[in-house]
């Protein structure tokens, strides 16, 4: 399996270390890994070999490698493939609130509960926000891959995608005003940084899509 570090990290690091956040950051690296432990432990399960484990400023992403079998399965307009992916980007968040769950019932020495308990909360509900590449991005598009077909998904997640970064951009303007942190608006950036890449992508697959539906 390769390992790939995204040099974006260290810029990250200095930012949190100049705004004296490093802790919270480091803890949230720590449960990000238990949250993409999640993933890998889903694909292995469904039967994906892992292929590549990427480390990104706001955590790490795992890819599997595919089976050729599971494209030729149908479920309504999509595939079996869909399916496990849905199953997959399930699995982090799911163990990110297990987490919750564990830190609230339980006593861990004299560790900071609410800390630890805050960490899995923030990571659980920032993966399922419908943005692609993130996991709400990658469930809500297999869930709509089954139920639309390929073409439209890629148009629809697009969509979505950009509505979610906009409305995110505006609520976290107004916590940045408040409480002057500018680690939220490093976040926001990032997250711009991949809506735009994603949708780079997408006009290359409408392009494709267009270039068949001439012929």
């Amino acid at each position: 399996m390769q390992i790939k570090l995204d040099l974006k990290i260290f810029i990250f690091i200095i930012i949190f270390l100049l705004t004296r956040q490093i802790e919270i950051y480091g803890m949230l690296m720590l449960f990000a890994f238990l949250h993409e432990l999640g993933h890998l432990l889903a694909g292995v399960a469904l039967g994906f070999r892992p292929k590549s484990l990427r480390i990104n400023p706001l955590g790490l992403s795992i890819s599997f490698w595919i089976k050729a079998e599971d494209y030729n399965k149908r479920i309504y307009k999509g595939n079996l493939l869909a399916l496990k992916k849905l199953l997959i980007a399930m699995a982090g968040p799911m163990v990110n609130f297990m987490l919750v769950l564990l830190f609230s019932t339980t006593d861990f020495c004299s560790t900071d509960h609410e800390l630890l308990i805050y960490s899995n909360v923030l990571i659980g509900l920032f993966n399922l926000i419908p943005i692609y590449p993130l996991d709400g991005g990658r469930i809500l598009k297999n869930i709509l891959y089954i139920c639309t077909g390929l073409e439209d998904t890629y148009s629809y997640i697009n969509l979505i995608s950009y509505i979610s970064i906009v409305i995110l951009t505006m609520f976290s303007s107004i916590m940045v005003f408040y409480l002057q942190n500018i680690a939220v608006l490093l976040i926001i950036g990032y997250l711009w940084y991949l809506v735009i890449a994603e949708n780079r992508l997408y006009r290359q697959r409408m392009r494709i899509y267009e270039v068949l539906n001439e012929k």
